[in-house]
């Protein structure tokens, strides 16, 4: 084991995104002087982790892992616990365990601002971040003394092949090369097998699935009808799952378009748009057609696959979501917003508190000028330029987490105190 000099921060990384970010960022934190474990739980972790003699397999169940955990806290002196996700049950454990002992928690997420932004925060993300409890003039007092101009929300998607193709081989490596890792349960509930055949069909069909978007949008765009958006999300889904009070799509889906068929006028339709990344584990296009031709109005609602979501906004009277991070597009557009569950814009300045057959038939609109304010607040903060998946996205995400990392202050208290970098000039990743 190496000897730790006093005062060197001791990292422990716990799961990362599919792909090479974790590794790039140990050899960047190593290079500022730091110690950087990893603990692996599958072959996938292990297959884009290339520091062997920092790397600790482990082979447990999930029972073993509090008591394991305690004993390489112990034997590495640990000062700092990086993951991506703190809801899933190991890096739930971790976190319980790392606050007990005072130990920096250092949390990533794909951005609040996407596509070209990723979230960094201490201590909980989505509904566990500080952003939860703090009022929006709060937010504003901060930022009296900043000029940022905030700059649209991109209209697409940086690296989205990137991360599908990292996460095929990521599951790839679980399924053929888990022999050690015998114990090792996924956070989600499908099998390993099932999410490598969903991801290499959707790289596969994700041509096809352009062209159909892009062909549903004409139709929609050249139609002479209002209409409203719903924004679904993966059902497995952290989001989803440990933040709203829905337990799957369909129940989300039923008391959607059935507030639309008895709220919304007759003349408007409604848009139902998947996510990008939806793999096809769960048949929506099929549910949506289902409840759509049970409530009478299989005329009046359209399903699209993906997609870039800026060329439905334009035109869009309205939209509601779960807490979907394109909640974020949609109030920057001025647009009237309905979300059910708990997310970081739940602001009662921004999102309607209206029932959502009274929102769809005259919905409320945000305070456009106070979200201008906070999402300046979100670009000085916890949004960090760049992406976990592309080449340039890690580049670009590397030269700012690093020092965020190492600081003693968290991004809000930093910017408080008037000690985080400025970011007005940064460059956005293409």
């Amino acid at each position: 084991m190496t000897a730790t000099i006093p005062g060197t921060p001791v990292f422990l990384f716990l799961q990362g995104p599919h792909g090479p970010f974790f590794a790039g960022l140990a050899k960047m934190l190593r290079v500022a002087g730091a110690q950087v474990w990893r603990v692996g739980f599958n072959a996938g972790d292990r297959a884009f982790w290339n520091d062997s003699a920092h790397y600790i397999p482990f082979a447990g169940s999930v029972a073993d892992w509090p008591e394991t955990l305690a004993g390489i806290l112990d034997t590495h002196g640990i000062t700092d616990i990086a993951l991506y996700g703190d809801v899933r049950p190991i890096h739930a454990e971790a976190i319980t365990l790392a606050k007990a002992r005072g130990l920096t928690i250092h949390v990533f997420e794909e951005g609040y601002l996407r596509p070209y932004w990723v979230t960094y925060e201490r201590n909980g993300s989505n509904g566990h971040s500080r952003l939860m409890h703090m009022p929006v003039d709060e937010m504003q007092a901060v930022l009296a003394g900043s000029d940022l101009e905030a700059p649209m929300p991109p209209a697409h998607w940086g690296d989205m092949r990137s991360h599908i193709l990292y996460g095929a081989l990521y599951h790839w490596f679980v399924l053929f090369f888990n022999r050690s890792y015998r114990n090792f349960q996924p956070h989600r509930h499908l099998s390993v097998a099932r999410e490598l055949r969903l991801y290499l069909r959707r790289l596969i069909l994700l041509p096809f699935h352009v062209i159909g978007w892009r062909v549903g949008v004409r139709r929609i765009r050249r139609g002479r009808f209002p209409y409203h958006l719903a924004l679904l999300q993966l059902e497995h889904d952290s989001s989803l799952q440990a933040h709203s009070d829905f337990n799957s799509m369909n129940a989300f889906l039923t008391e959607v378009l059935t507030a639309f068929a008895d709220g919304a006028p007759r003349h408007h339709h409604l848009v139902v748009k998947a996510h990008p990344l939806e793999t096809g584990r769960v048949p929506l296009k099929r549910e949506v057609k289902r409840l759509a031709r049970a409530l009478g109005i299989a005329d009046r609602v359209h399903y699209l696959h993906g997609g870039k979501l800026a060329r439905l906004l334009d035109d869009a009277r309205s939209a509601v979501t779960i807490n979907s991070t394109a909640g974020q597009q949609v109030l920057w557009r001025g647009i009237p917003l309905k979300a059910f569950g708990r997310a970081v814009y739940s602001k009662p300045e921004f999102v309607s508190n209206q029932p959502l057959q009274e929102f769809f038939a005259g919905a409320t609109r945000p305070d456009a000028r106070a979200y201008k304010d906070y999402r300046r607040y979100l670009l000085e903060t916890s949004q960090v330029p760049g992406g976990f998946y592309s080449r340039s996205g890690r580049r670009q995400l590397l030269r700012h987490v690093v020092d965020m990392m190492l600081a003693a202050e968290d991004p809000y208290d930093a910017l408080k105190s008037g000690t985080a970098a400025p970011r007005q000039h940064l460059r956005l990743v293409k």
